[in-house]
């Protein structure tokens, strides 16, 4: 077996809610760290923790932590989670989406820290799903590049557009330093994994699903 089929070789389908499980997850690391915000300082994405104190499982484990101080950072990403996590779990099976959930944690987390590295800023902290939700996003527009999503329950935007305009935000906050405090890069390395996972692992390209789709 080649290396590349064996990069494409596909799971046996089994649903069994794995997005509702990461969602539990979620939940469950969220009401830990309220307990004891300790938990915090071990779990979150740290460059100074990772290096000094070997919390190398921070690179991952910063996906399930999130902020405590509102819970609004928690709400909407599992929200996001439930509305695109569920269909595109339910179109490539729970193991394949479980495999790419957990790359898409480990590359954003690998991806920031090296972005913390050049620019010395060790005093960050990282956390939250939002690199893997945007990663589902994009899929979910490859998977359903014809569904509409509503936004405000209004204004329906295909879903395509949609993460074309998200991307647009999430480079323009960046460069222009807009929206202090929110990882852009982690949510614009979610999109770059998702691509590469689409033409690595399922021989699938965004731009050539979409253009077709809309012909």
């Amino acid at each position: 077996m080649n290396r590349q089929s064996f990069l494409r070789k596909p799971f046996r389908y089994v649903y069994w809610n794995a997005t509702l499980i990461i969602i539990g997850i979620n939940i469950g690391v969220y009401l830990l760290c309220r307990m004891n915000t300790r938990w915090l300082s071990y779990l979150a994405l740290n460059p100074y923790n990772l290096v000094n104190w070997r919390m190398y499982w921070q690179v991952f484990t910063y996906a399930f932590v999130h902020d405590l101080s509102s819970i609004q950072h928690l709400l909407f990403n599992m929200l996001g989670l439930l509305f695109f996590g569920v269909p595109v779990e339910k179109a490539i099976g729970s193991r394949e989406f479980l495999l790419m959930y957990i790359l898409s944690a480990l590359f954003c987390g690998l991806a920031s820290l090296l972005i913390y590295f050049l620019s010395g800023a060790w005093g960050v902290f990282l956390y939250g799903a939002s690199g893997c939700l945007y990663a589902v996003l994009l899929v979910y527009a490859v998977i359903y590049p014809r569904a509409k999503i509503f936004i405000w329950g209004i204004l329906p935007i295909p879903a395509p557009i949609l993460i074309a305009v998200y991307a647009g935000i999430e480079i323009a906050d960046q460069l222009l330093n807009l929206r202090g405090g929110v990882a852009h890069m982690t949510h614009i390395a979610g999109f770059a994994f998702a691509w590469l996972y689409l033409l690595i692992r399922m021989n699938v390209h965004p731009w050539r699903v979409w253009k077709n789709a809309y012909r």
